[in-house]
């Protein structure tokens, strides 16, 4: 085991002189909504998971002093939220849906993107000289196809991947703070994550990362944390579980998300927070393959738990973590 370390996972060499930051981390899970305590369609209900908390207000108390507020997702706009507009949202701290007068489903179009790129939450901190970090690591012809930078051979057939490519929210917001997007090359060495945790839906497709428990992410999470005043990482198999009505994988994505959340939590040092969140509901009501219109749980631990009553929508997020990152 490495200095710090935790065993089979990679410790980042640190320079002479290296100043630890305080860590401040904002763990995205998609399509949680808060609902009925009902274990027939609600998986959250068949577990005390950090994000069981329901309509009521109800959910198991939170580990060291965390603190849990539903927040509304609808923001005035009539229909289902979605996650195009929700995440814009989260990431730019203004009504999306509003200023587009509808939810917009699935990935930005550009007119979405034009709005959000300017308000992103990524740019205001590089503009006060604050870095940021995106956890989640991508293909290297993931992101040639999307336009971006990125070293190294694409590991997979480019003409496949420029049919499916598409930028979600997050990946819009964060190239418009000009931040660096991370590689399964740097998944493997330890210093980035793939979105299912533990690397096994990556290795699926030969990215050959070493197979991780939640635990061990959680240590590269919390190691990446400490070099940035914000970082991201997204979970969204939560979602894709809650399209296709199912119970089992509902059940193993939260299991997942769970352990690596607890495992943050414990690993918090003074002044350092976590900040969980979701865009919409779907999740918590397997009775329906579409979102649902259930506030979403918002939770806080460490400092984060100070400020989290503050959010009452989806647009008190970002003015949360712009605090947290010691933004303005």
């Amino acid at each position: 085991m490495g200095k710090g370390g935790t065993r089979g996972v990679a410790v980042p060499w640190r320079p002479a002189g290296y100043e630890q930051r305080v860590a401040a981390i904002f763990l995205f899970v998609d399509g949680v909504g808060a609902g009925r305590r009902d274990p027939e369609v609600n998986p959250l209900a068949r577990g005390d998971f950090l994000l069981s908390r329901f309509e009521d207000g109800s959910g198991a108390p939170l580990p060291r002093g965390g603190r849990a507020v539903l927040a509304d997702a609808c923001l005035g706009v009539a229909g289902r939220p979605q996650s195009a507009t929700g995440q814009s949202t989260i990431l730019s701290g203004e009504n999306a849906p509003g200023a587009l007068g509808a939810h917009l489903l699935g990935f930005p179009n550009a007119r979405l993107r034009a709005w959000l790129e300017p308000r992103s939450i990524f740019r205001a901190l590089a503009t006060e000289g604050r870095s940021s970090a995106f956890a989640n690591a991508y293909p290297v012809a993931h992101l040639h196809a999307l336009g971006l930078e990125a070293e190294g051979e694409p590991e997979l057939p480019m003409e496949i991947v420029r049919r499916r490519a598409r930028a979600s929210a997050t990946t819009v917001a964060f190239a418009a703070g000009g931040g660096r997007f991370r590689t399964w090359q740097e998944a493997r060495e330890g210093r980035a994550l793939t979105h299912d945790v533990t690397g096994s839906r990556a290795n699926g497709y030969g990215a050959g990362i070493p197979p991780r428990t939640p635990e061990e992410a959680a240590h590269i999470l919390l190691s990446l944390a400490r070099e940035h005043d914000l970082t991201l990482f997204e979970h969204f198999e939560t979602d894709e579980a809650g399209h296709a009505r199912s119970m089992e994988r509902g059940l193993d994505a939260l299991h997942r998300v769970d352990r690596l959340a607890r495992a943050v939590v414990e690993g918090l040092g003074p002044g350092d927070s976590l900040l969980v969140a979701s865009d919409h509901g779907n999740l918590e009501d397997l009775g329906t393959r579409n979102h649902t219109r259930n506030p979403v749980p918002v939770l806080g631990f460490g400092r984060a738990a100070e400020l989290v009553d503050r959010v009452s929508d989806l647009t008190g997020i970002a003015p949360v973590l712009r605090a947290l990152a010691g933004g303005r």
